[in-house]
């Protein structure tokens, strides 16, 4: 079972946490209206935020092994993170 973890939300420095039985996306929706997405399996990447701290663990299939590796996008409706907490350009 995933685990939970949090969000921040640069912007406002608002701390949001995912628990494990939700997605970063449908957390995300609920504070931001608008967020885009479309396939909700990590395919298309209509969902893509920009990451500026933490560790995400990437469960997409849309980006590519660079993309992860640079640790800079992140996709919400399937990924999580590795441990502890995301700072998101939100």
């Amino acid at each position: 079972m995933p685990e939970a973890f949090e969000i921040e939300l640069r912007s406002t420095g608002e701390v949001l946490t995912v628990t494990p039985d939700r997605t970063a996306l449908q957390v995300l929706q609920e504070r931001i209206p608008g967020i885009d997405s479309n396939c909700l399996r990590g395919e298309c990447g209509a969902c893509v935020q920009t990451l500026l701290a933490g560790e995400p663990l990437h469960l997409d299939t849309v980006l590519s092994a660079r993309a992860k590796a640079a640790g800079r996008r992140f996709i919400p409706c399937v990924s999580r993170a590795a441990g502890g907490r995301l700072v998101l350009d939100l």
